[in-house]
């Protein structure tokens, strides 16, 4: 019997110790679970219930009575559709402030439609790279985000790098521009803009060179040779962030070519895969390539040391070049001659690579 009585005791006890602790638990009213009914663990509330009882502006909410408005500047089509996950995102980067018309991001976006309904098992692709962003910066740095991620930097992370950079950037918004136009006035395999963005790695890595070297120049000088080292794995391009670049460059297939760290490439360059623009030992200080506007450095061609291509000159395929080349002529050979001079201004732009075949049949 009094075994009895001290378990129902314990039990008493029990009870007023569960439902005095069951007091002190504050209810929970956090966003994170408007999403479940009352009967928690049988029911989940659909999305149009969840938005109906805890309602969400895009503008504005409240996630209690007591709290401040959280402001939420709408400028993506994300942050319109899930306000619930863009209450803790970063505010959206600004569209590029162009002077006119965008001619290119809109045969972009016209070639990606045609592109969509020509192939339909790509248009889920298509349209996540290309029609879903509201211009050709974020385009961009989607699809070069996506194909660089990793354990380390994530594509997410990586797009916001982007965008910081490039949306911040007039020059490098102009430079896109223009290496794609080079890009498709230039390689024949290229078939339209949209092929050049989404899938020429050489053009892919001149673009992440690009926000590599402003970095540099921030001062951000750890995460700008982290994405060189990302390109080189990735693409086979190694190109120093602190190499100066300018604009309407075609790296055509990109393949194994190697830009050293005071290296300057002039406007409307051509380089073909497996160029190197090299020093020549271990010194330092400015001990690489300057290469002309206009000039056309051909297949595997090596340039070491700290001379001068000149302006509309031409290298020609598999050539070794260890001193300077004059203006509008072409070089050849190891160690690699001036044969003739050149007729065309700019050999980058007609890209006529078999300039040497009479020279070479001649002397053979």
């Amino acid at each position: 019997m009094q075994e009895q009585l001290r378990l129902v005791e314990g039990a008493k006890r029990s009870t007023i110790t569960t439902k005095q602790n069951t007091k002190r638990i504050a209810p929970i009213s956090t966003p994170a679970m408007a999403c479940l009914s009352r009967h928690h663990h049988r029911t989940w509330l659909t999305t149009q219930d969840m938005l109906q009882r805890c309602p969400l502006s895009a503008h504005h909410c409240r996630l209690n009575d007591d709290a401040d408005p959280i402001s939420l500047r709408s400028l993506s089509s994300a942050h319109r559709l899930f306000p619930v996950y863009a209450m803790g995102a970063p505010e959206p980067t600004p569209e590029p402030e162009l002077d006119g018309p965008d001619p290119i991001w809109n045969a972009v976006r016209d070639e990606a439609k045609l592109e969509a309904e020509k192939e339909p098992i790509l248009s889920s692709f298509l349209y996540a790279s290309i029609l879903a962003h509201d211009c050709f910066e974020q385009a961009l740095a989607f699809v070069v985000a996506n194909r660089l991620q990793n354990a380390t930097l994530l594509a997410t992370q990586l797009m916001d790098i982007f965008c910081n950079v490039i949306l911040h950037d007039k020059p490098i918004q102009r430079s896109i521009r223009l290496d794609v136009q080079a890009f498709k006035d230039r390689d024949p395999a290229c078939l339209s803009y949209c092929s050049a963005l989404l899938y020429m790695k050489g053009y892919h890595a001149l673009q992440v060179h690009r926000v590599a070297h402003a970095l540099w120049h921030q001062g951000r000088k750890v995460l700008a040779l982290a994405l060189q080292s990302r390109v080189s794995e990735v693409f086979g391009v190694d190109i120093h962030p602190a190499a100066k670049i300018g604009e309407g460059i075609l790296l055509d297939h990109g393949t194994g070519v190697v830009i050293g760290e005071t290296a300057i490439v002039g406007n409307r360059v051509s380089l073909m895969h497996g160029v190197t623009l090299g020093g020549t030992g271990k010194e330092i200080g400015d001990r690489h390539p300057k290469v002309g506007e206009g000039a056309l450095i051909g297949a595997s061609a090596t340039i070491l040391g700290n001379i001068k291509i000149g302006e509309g000159a031409m290298i020609a395929a598999g050539s070794l070049v260890l001193k300077d080349v004059p203006p509008h002529s072409i070089a050849a050979g190891i160690p690699a001659k001036v044969i003739s001079g050149l007729q065309d201004h700019d050999p980058s732009l007609t890209m006529k690579h078999d300039a040497t075949k009479d020279f070479f049949l001649a002397s053979s």
